[in-house]
């Protein structure tokens, strides 16, 4: 371990772990073996990382995380299953991240830059992208795709085997059984559509044109007298080479469950 690792005296880190420089880990804090660490990652005190579980650089994990765990999955016989985390994610107080399953791809996946505030869970073999925010207490059951840019709002659950759209927003308080939508606002326990999440987008830079063309796809497909399929139909003939609209288009094609409306 590099010697411009700073370990609290009261802090347990087993000699298989590996530490990038700059690293610091609080007091009474564990770090357990087959855990790797990129430079200058942040281990406040009381927090737990288990292994095999591979975390990228500059990631913050607050008091009480407890970060590569085995999966809550009755199946689980002990196999070598694996969490795979990149770059400045942001574990706050009482996060649960657990490793995969080998019924699920045996790895849990996070992307980089991503807010995980106070008490949430993402589950095993879950794949979550970059950028994107749960708000506290958010849960994940396994199984679960989130991708880029989303947010899931505080205390709202996603099932198993669902998924996320790039940008959706997840209103708080939600309960999520089928795909959400990208792009759009989705609330309510059973879950709702509200239409595209014009301010979220905003907020983002995106263009006004890329808005608007969203914003149209949306009424061609759920708010018109065409069906489904032949809204579709509609769009990629009206709108060829949008790619925002191309990506909604194709997350509605690949979805096994259904989209929430």
């Amino acid at each position: 371990m590099s010697a411009r690792v700073t370990i609290h005296p009261t802090a347990q880190v087993d000699p298989g772990a590996r530490l990038g420089d700059g690293t610091t880990v609080g007091p009474f804090s564990v770090i357990g073996a087959d855990v790797v660490m990129g430079e200058g990652c942040q281990v406040g005190p009381q927090a737990v990382v288990e292994g095999p579980t591979t975390i990228g650089a500059r990631c913050r994990i607050f008091p009480f995380a407890c970060v590569g765990m085995e999966p809550q999955d009755l199946k689980y016989r002990g196999e070598r299953t694996t969490l795979e985390i990149g770059d400045d994610n942001i574990f706050r107080e009482g996060v649960t991240v657990h490793r995969g399953t080998v019924g699920g791809g045996g790895v849990t996946r996070l992307g980089s830059g991503n807010l995980l505030m106070a008490q949430t869970h993402v589950a095993h073999d879950c794949r979550v992208g970059s950028g994107v925010i749960f708000a506290n207490a958010a849960t994940l059951a396994g199984h679960v795709t989130v991708e880029d840019g989303a947010t899931i709002g505080a205390f709202s659950g996603v099932h198993q085997f669902c998924r996320v759209g790039e940008h959706g927003y997840i209103g708080g308080y939600s309960v999520i059984t089928q795909d959400a939508l990208p792009f759009a606002l989705t609330v309510g326990n059973r879950a709702r559509s509200y239409g595209i999440n014009v301010i979220g987008l905003e907020r983002k830079k995106f263009p006004d044109a890329t808005i608007q063309a969203l914003k149209q796809a949306y009424r061609v497909l759920f708010r018109s007298k065409l069906g489904l399929q032949a809204g579709i139909e509609r769009l990629e003939k009206d709108f060829p080479g949008q790619p925002e609209v191309g990506r909604l288009i194709g997350f509605i094609r690949s979805s096994q469950r259904g989209v929430i409306r």
